[in-house]
């Protein structure tokens, strides 16, 4: 009877064991190395792709960025973002809070090539991450470790779009709170606004600040930079006008954007807030004399932003196809 209990918890102990690895629980289900078994060249992979991609299409670089914010503060870091419209549900890429994001067709080339190594295994939501992370190197920032292990959502959350993602003209405080709901301090909010730093932002979101009147907290002459980039007060959405966020180094992901917002040259309300108000201005001061402080602060606001409320385990499905949910 003894030797037939001890059979029995042993077998119960080595099932436990079996399904922990399968669905485990709690913030470690996200994991270093997660596809080390099962698809052990994933990371170097996505690595390779996106250093490609860069070299043919050079603003790749800060797509695989700003999808990551897009992806991760609404709902989840769980290709959300990546879903086309289709039976009557809407994509949050087309929603209005998504209007200039691009180069959506190439996380379909870095889906392939680890598809041909790997079936059915890596997750579109892991793939958000890990070119964000690859991509950041590519604009000359920090090497972030992310852990892997996101499954992909079976739905869109197009709905909840406009409620999540904070407004280019948002007060500082809705900002603050929006991240702060997240687990990003202030610190981590000022770094994270950095990625600002690289990139371009249409005229539709700029003429806010130049027309009728000129906003005051404008260096005059980057003002007139700014309407001769976008010289009337309606631009076409689907012409050519736009600005970059940084005129010196645009596609550097470095400290010159604290430097600019210092000098009353904050492309966004949001960015010129950020040297106004008494919460931030200490890190934006410390961020524009410190490149390394920056990059420090970026690469941990980076995780943070990249671990939000997950789905693992048994959770949500990998997608074969990052547009669509799967068929069966």
């Amino acid at each position: 009877m003894a030797a037939a209990t001890n059979l029995l918890t042993s077998v119960f102990i080595l099932y436990l064991s079996f399904a922990f690895q399968l669905f485990p629980s709690g913030n470690s289900e996200l994991q270093s190395s997660f596809y080390g078994e099962s698809c052990p060249r994933a990371e170097e992979i996505i690595k390779e792709e996106v250093i490609k991609l860069y070299n043919e299409h050079g603003n790749t670089a800060v797509s695989w960025l700003r999808n990551l914010f897009h992806d991760c503060v609404v709902k989840s870091c769980d290709a959300s973002l990546l879903l086309e419209t289709v039976n009557g549900i809407k994509s949050e890429k087309d929603t209005s809070r998504s209007f200039g994001m691009r180069n959506f067709k190439y996380v379909a080339t870095i889906k392939r090539a680890l598809e041909s190594h790997c079936p059915s295994t890596v997750s579109c939501a892991d793939i958000v991450a890990l070119s964000a992370r690859d991509g950041i190197v590519m604009l000359g920032g920090p090497r972030v470790e992310l852990k892997t292990g996101r499954r992909d959502s079976k739905q869109s959350y197009a709905s909840d779009v406009e409620s999540s993602i904070p407004n280019h003209n948002d007060s500082i405080s809705a900002v603050l709170s929006r991240f702060g709901s997240m687990g990003l301090d202030t610190e981590s909010t000022v770094a994270l606004l950095g990625a600002h730093s690289v990139g371009r932002v249409h005229c539709v979101n700029l003429v806010g600040r130049l027309y009728p009147t000129v906003d005051p907290t404008l260096d005059p002459e980057y003002a007139g930079y700014l309407k001769a980039r976008c010289p009337t007060p309606d631009p076409d959405p689907k012409s050519v006008l736009y600005s970059r966020n940084d005129r010196e180094t645009p596609m550097i992901l470095d400290n010159m954007y604290y430097k600019n917002v210092l000098e009353h040259k904050g492309l966004l309300s949001v960015d010129q807030q950020l040297a106004s108000d008494p919460r931030t201005a200490p890190f934006v001061e410390r961020m524009a004399g410190d490149n390394g402080y920056f990059h420090q602060q970026f690469a941990r606001a980076v995780v943070v932003l990249s671990e939000n409320n997950p789905l693992t385990g048994p959770e949500g499905e990998v997608r074969k196809d990052c547009r669509y949910v799967n068929s069966n």
